[in-house]
């Protein structure tokens, strides 16, 4: 029983570190990539490099993004970092 008090303080960091780091980056990334399944088309975004434009065409893994209403440009899906709100 001694071994486990001395092991008490370790595991009660450990659950602290869990609730304060690690679970708010697992809900982050879960929601990240919903937004990014549900892209459609003619969503304003913004990649994860800044440049804003308007969503033209989705395929499997890549998004064809409009930037001045005719240049066209091919991302990753995962490039995406957030759709903006009108």
């Amino acid at each position: 029983m001694e071994g486990l008090y001395q092991f008490l303080p370790i595991i009660i960091m450990f659950i602290a570190m869990w609730f304060i780091l690690i679970r708010p980056a697992q809900k982050r990334q879960k929601a990240t990539t919903q937004m990014q399944t549900n892209l459609k088309r003619g969503d304003k975004v913004v990649t994860v490099g800044g440049l804003h434009g308007e969503v033209d065409a989705i395929e499997d893994t890549t998004v064809y993004l409009l930037v001045d209403g005719n240049t066209r440009l091919k991302f990753e899906r995962q490039a995406i970092g957030r759709v903006e709100s009108v």
